[in-house]
Order: structure tokens, then sequence, then C-alpha cells
């Protein structure tokens, strides 16, 4: 699910020394091998069940990294025109700014929950803004779109959250409703299959940021798993109040994307590969960005 937060989270190995403003992690986690992540690089919840308001901290928190590219898709739009179709929107950290930029959008999410956070960010800023919004609730995996719109995005890896079987599907319907010159915009995680098969556990600690008068820690262990090309990450958390400590796990499952394999998936769709980003992580790990057009 996507959020509005723009947060920076120091992340490292369970067994780093942990920033002063923070308490230690906890340690009655599971460790498995403890793997340092970049701040930038945090896998998102975009696939777990829907959302309740009692993880809206740490979904804010999985994707405030993620920030940096409303920049890169804003000036997309500007290239591109509207209207905009953001697919898998969450609390609208793309639709909202998008809005209010003047863009038309209509924001696409199955949590109900989710979008009426967003209608409600809408209305915040004014009601020129929320005009401009339409939510809709549907799952990706059987999207029937009702209009054309000028640019698609599937940001913030959401394409991960696509069961490979609803994949090919999802990129004909978006495909046939491009309008002439438009483009659809998507990002995804490109893993080595080596480094997946030589560590398919990895294991990190970080701080969620609270303003709450609530410390919390979470301990991510994420695991992959090649025979079916997916992968399972657990979220352990510890919340520390005044009165009591608190502690609950959050799973979401997310599919590893085969680059080769998903652009042969937006030929057979239609769509061409007009531009391509890659920014390394680490050495076993490369986000990609692709800004693909309808063939003429």
């Amino acid at each position: 699910m996507h959020t509005s937060s723009g947060t920076f989270l120091p992340v490292m190995p369970i067994m780093a020394t942990a920033p002063t403003t923070y308490a230690a992690p906890p340690t009655a986690f599971p460790t498995g091998g403890a793997v340092p992540a970049p701040a930038d690089f945090l896998p998102g919840l975009e696939s777990t069940a829907p959302a309740d308001e009692d993880a809206a901290w740490l979904h804010d928190a999985l994707l405030g990294p993620h920030s940096a590219d409303i920049v890169r898709y804003l000036s997309l739009a500007r290239r591109c025109g509207g209207p905009v179709l953001d697919l898998g929107c969450g609390a609208g950290r793309l639709a909202v700014p998008f809005a209010r930029q003047g863009f038309s959008v209509e924001a696409v999410d199955r949590d109900a929950d989710s979008l009426e956070r967003l209608r409600a960010w809408g209305r915040r800023i004014g009601p020129q803004v929320a005009r401009r919004l339409v939510t809709t609730r549907a799952d990706l995996a059987e999207l029937r779109l009702r209009r054309t719109y000028r640019l698609a995005l599937l940001a913030g890896t959401m394409i991960a959250a696509v069961p490979p079987s609803a994949r090919p599907g999802l990129l004909r319907e978006i495909a046939a409703h491009l309008e002439p010159g438009g483009a659809l915009a998507l990002d995804f995680t490109a893993h080595r299959p080596p480094g997946l098969s030589e560590e398919p556990v990895r294991t990190w600690a970080f701080p969620v940021p609270r303003f709450d008068g609530v410390e919390e820690w979470a301990v991510a262990r994420q695991v992959f798993d090649l025979a079916d090309m997916s992968e399972r990450v657990s979220y352990h958390c510890v919340r520390t109040g005044k009165l009591s400590t608190e502690r609950v796990v959050r799973t979401t499952r997310k599919w590893i994307v085969d680059p080769a394999r998903l652009e042969a998936e937006l030929d057979a769709a239609g769509l061409r590969v007009e531009h391509r980003r890659h920014h390394r992580v680490d050495g076993r790990t490369e986000s990609v960005l692709l800004v693909c057009r309808p063939r003429a």
C-alpha cells in the first residue's frame, strides 16, 4: 500500500549498534543471517492483506524511502499530460501530489481504508484538488478500465504484487486504455539469481518513525523461494509505550520479477520499452524503471 510519508530510515544489520536516538533493536526476534540494507531500499507492503489503521506507521515507514520517485514520475506526467492512472495507489503517495499539480487522476487500490485516507488528504488540501481525484476499488489482477489515459503508473514495485499468471492480462488491459502517445511507467526490483540461491534468507532491523510517544522497532525477515519465484517478508514489530509493550507480526508475499519475462509480456501486450533506468542497490540487487509506449 502506498502512503504519503517521506521518512528516511536508518537501516542496519541486527548486530550493528543502533543510532543513539533510538533504543537498541529487540533481540527476541528471528535473526537468521543478518544483512545490511541501504536506507532507500526496503521491501514494502504492496501485496499484504488490506491494511488497518494500526499498520499505518509501518506502511509509511516502508514506502517513505521511495518518495524520491514522485519527482521522477511527476516529470514524466508533465511530458505526457493527463489524465493519469495510478495503480496500487494506496493512501495517495503519488495521486494527491499529482492532483495538486493540476492533473486529473484515477487512483486504483483494493484497500477501501487506504482510498478513504487518499480522499481525506485531498479534501484537506482543498476542493480543487479533491475534484481532480477519482478513486476506484479494484484488485489489479482483475482490473477492468472504463476510460483512456495519457499516463499509467505501477510505482513502488507494484508489479511485484501481481501474480505472474495475471500479469499479461493486466498489461494488455493497460495498453488497450492508453491514448496515442501515452505511456506506462513501472519500476521493480531485479535480483541476480545466483545471489538469491546463495542467500535465500535475509534479515535486518530498523526503527519505525512515530510521533505519538510510541517507540517501535521492526525486524524484517525476507525469504526467497526460487521454485515458484516468490518472496515472503515478515515484519516482527515491538512497540513500547509508557504503559505497555506490544509485539505484532505482519507478512507480505511478493513475486520475483524476471526482467526478460516482463519485457516479453510488455511486448505481447503491444508495448515497447522506450526508456530504462537502472540503479544499483548492492552487488545482488538493482532497481529498474521502465517507460513503455504503445507500438504504432
